[in-house]
C-alpha cells in the first residue's frame, strides 16, 4: 500500500521546521472488486492516479476484496497499526450484494467511515456521453440523439432493488439526453440481456444502436458485452468507463461527503 502526500511528508511526521503538527486529511482508501484480468487493477490504479492529480493534499491508497493484492483486511490493519485515518469509498456503482454484503463485512470492526456508492450520479452520465463520443458517435447533435437508442449494460444482480436503480438511471439517462430510447441489459444470467435490448431498440424503430457498458473495468463481463453487441449488430460499442475524470470528481465528493460526516459525528 502507497499512500502519497503532496508534501512528501510521512504520516508520522505531520509538521515542517518547528511548527506544532496539525493532523491532515485521512486517506481516501479506494475498495475495489478485483480481478483476474491485470486490465482491472490497472484501470484502478489509472483512476487512483486522477484522483491524486485532482487533489493532491489528499492521500489515498487501494485495497480489493479478491482476485488483486491488497486485500482489504491488510491494508486497514496496516492503517490502524500506523494511527493513520482513513475514509472507505467503494469503486462501485450501484447498491448491490457487494456494497449490501461484502464490503462492509470487509471492514467490520475497522472504525472506518464509508462512503456511498457511486451512482445514481450526472457525473456517471457524463462519463458514459464521453466513452459514446469516444467510440464515434454524435453525442453533441440532439437530432442525432433523438434517432439513436442506447442499451445501458451492465452486470446485472440477482437484488431487484439494484436491478431497479439501474432502470432509473437508464430513465433519467433517456430524459436528460434526449436519446431516442435507453434499454438496459445484463451480462450476467439476469435477464435481459444485450440482444434482447437491441432487438428492442430496433423494433421501436432507432435508427441507430450503441452499446454504453455501465463498468469501471475492463474484463470478462465488458467483453462479454462487447461480443454479444457485435453478434445481435449494434452500430457501435463505448469502452467502459474505466479512468473518466468524472469518476474521478465523483469519487472525491463521495470521500467529502463521508468525512464531513465522520467529522459532525465525531463533534
Amino acid at each position: 500500500m502507497t499512500i502519497r502526500h503532496a508534501t512528501g511528508r510521512s504520516p508520522q511526521d505531520g509538521r515542517t521546521g518547528g511548527s506544532p503538527a496539525r493532523p491532515g486529511p485521512p486517506v481516501l482508501l479506494l475498495i475495489a472488486h478485483g480481478s483476474r484480468d491485470p486490465r482491472h487493477a490497472a484501470t484502478v490504479e489509472a483512476l487512483v492516479g486522477l484522483v491524486r492529480e485532482l487533489r493532491p493534499g489528499t492521500p489515498a491508497a487501494t485495497a480489493y476484496l479478491d482476485h488483486c493484492a491488497p486485500r482489504i483486511p491488510q491494508v486497514v490493519q496496516r492503517l490502524a497499526a500506523a494511527g493513520t485515518p482513513a475514509v472507505a469509498v467503494p469503486l462501485l456503482l450501484g447498491r448491490a450484494y457487494h456494497a449490501k454484503t461484502d464490503i462492509p463485512g470487509a471492514l467490520r470492526g475497522s472504525g472506518l467511515p464509508v462512503a456511498d456508492v457511486l451512482g445514481p450520479s450526472p457525473l456517471l452520465l457524463a462519463a458514459l456521453d464521453r466513452r459514446l463520443a469516444e467510440a464515434g458517435l454524435n453525442t453533441v447533435s440532439p437530432a442525432g440523439r433523438a434517432r439513436t437508442g442506447v442499451v445501458l449494460a451492465a452486470a446485472g444482480s440477482s437484488d431487484p432493488a439494484a436491478n431497479a436503480g439501474l432502470r432509473a438511471v437508464a430513465a433519467e439517462w433517456r430524459r436528460t439526453r434526449g436519446w431516442a430510447s435507453v434499454e438496459v441489459a445484463h451480462a450476467s444470467a439476469v435477464p435481459p440481456h444485450v440482444p434482447q435490448a437491441v432487438a428492442s431498440l430496433r423494433a421501436a424503430g432507432a435508427e441507430r444502436i450503441a452499446v454504453a457498458p455501465y463498468l469501471v473495468a475492463p474484463g470478462l463481463l465488458p467483453d462479454r458485452i462487447a461480443a454479444a453487441a457485435a453478434e445481435a449488430g449494434a452500430d457501435l460499442v463505448a469502452p467502459v468507463l474505466g479512468a473518466a475524470p468524472e469518476l474521478a470528481r465523483l469519487l472525491l465528493h463521495r470521500y467529502d461527503t463521508a468525512a464531513s460526516a465522520a467529522r459532525a459525528l465525531s463533534a
